[in-house]
């Protein structure tokens, strides 16, 4: 069974940083009590398995939280952070990798998104002194917990999810991002893991994008350089 409004398996069935990478430029989609919550995907990370300590399945570790990371491409694999938030990434070719979405660039729903991101403020920020000022609509989904906040994603309803086949969540054909137009660097909140992992380029996102959750402008620069010297 395949869900037709979204992309199939030949597309998840990819090595994980293929997949980061294919992943760029298409759209996440939500489907809350009919109505579609969607952004286009900006920003991505690789966690590969194996060698790579920064993942949840380094060393072929295997526990019941990173179990998706071992199923077939493109099954969900959601996971809490700080007992609060949640994370969304998606499983790839090699058992034990997967794709964390850490932004997306708003399309659809924005007001829900708005009202699921504001709710969520308040709950966290009721003792605060004063309010916090309005979400601009780049920063609705600007980090990985942002857009699980936004999207109205967790993991008891979403994790083990086939995004083939399901209704409710699902990634749709967009349009796919020039090599050019691609930023590789290394991945955010993992200073702790060590050398070489730490450092590693397996962050890919769309330079000059609003809603990327945090820029490194040394990796800027070297693809500017690069387009430089090829012009």
């Amino acid at each position: 069974m395949t869900n037709c409004a979204g992309l199939g398996s030949d597309f998840f069935d990819q090595d994980c940083k293929s997949l980061a990478r294919a992943l760029l430029g298409q759209t996440l989609v939500r489907v809350v009590e009919g109505k579609r919550l969607c952004g286009r995907v900006v920003e991505v990370e690789s966690y590969l398995g194996g060698n790579d300590v920064a993942s949840h399945s380094h060393h072929g570790k295997r526990t019941p939280r990173n179990e998706p990371m071992y199923m077939q491409p493109g099954t969900a694999y959601v996971y809490s952070i700080y007992g609060l938030y949640y994370c969304f990434n998606i499983s790839s070719k090699e058992a034990g990798s997967a794709v964390l979405i850490r932004s997306l660039e708003p399309m659809e729903g924005q007001e829900s998104m708005l009202a699921f991101r504001e709710s969520r403020r308040a709950t966290v920020s009721k003792h605060a002194s004063k309010k916090s000022p309005k979400l601009k609509p780049h920063q609705l989904c600007n980090g990985p917990s942002k857009l699980c906040i936004a999207l109205d994603i967790d993991k008891a309803r979403f994790n083990k999810t086939d995004l083939c086949v399901s209704p409710e969540l699902f990634i749709e054909a967009g349009k796919s991002v020039e090599a050019e137009e691609v930023v590789e660097c290394k991945r955010v909140g993992i200073e702790s893991v060590e050398l070489p992992w730490r450092d590693e380029p397996l962050r890919y996102y769309v330079r000059g994008c609003a809603s990327v959750s945090v820029r490194d402008r040394s990796a800027e620069a070297a693809v500017n350089h690069v387009q430089g010297c090829s012009s």
